[in-house]
């Protein structure tokens, strides 16, 4: 039997695609009925990377425990939690990913404009810590992973 190899990167791939098609609809049509494209605040771009330097701290703590080194607060759970809080992560950032790319290319044809241009590159930078997110998810996730044993190595008779 084959181990669960957990969230692929198709799979977020799938899921920012999947965001950016809905949202950008739905802000054109929003857009057509004279609303605005909302503002991101600085504060959701702070959180973002917040939950990120905790999954990567929680992470590497489970990742010393599985490389043999004692730590008696990393219990089974705690890992166990961590694995699901990365995975949580990477699709959150996913998918925060292509909302704020649908924000930004509802935004773009009219990039020639200086507000709307500072309002562009602030969506980016929105979509890039967005991005950084499911790398440290994905990262987790990999540090969680549990090396095969060499007796699992074998094939059994």
């Amino acid at each position: 039997m084959r181990p669960h190899s957990g969230i692929r990167v198709t799979t977020l791939v799938l899921a920012g695609l999947a965001m950016t098609v809905v949202a950008w609809l739905v802000l054109r049509w929003m857009a057509s009925g004279g609303s605005p494209v909302p503002d991101p605040g600085w504060i959701g771009a702070v959180a973002m990377l917040v939950l990120g330097a905790g999954l990567v701290l929680a992470g590497w703590r489970v990742r010393r425990v599985r490389d043999g080194r004692p730590d008696p607060a990393v219990t089974p759970l705690r890992a166990a939690r961590t694995l699901v809080l990365g995975q949580a992560g990477a699709l959150t950032g996913a998918v925060l990913v292509g909302w704020y790319a649908a924000n930004a290319l509802v935004l773009l044809p009219d990039g020639d404009v200086d507000s709307q241009r500072s309002r562009i590159w602030l969506f980016a930078l929105h979509a890039v810590v967005a991005l950084l997110l499911a790398v440290a998810g994905m990262v987790v996730q990999a540090w969680c992973r549990l090396r095969p044993r060499d007796d699992e190595d074998q094939p059994q008779a």
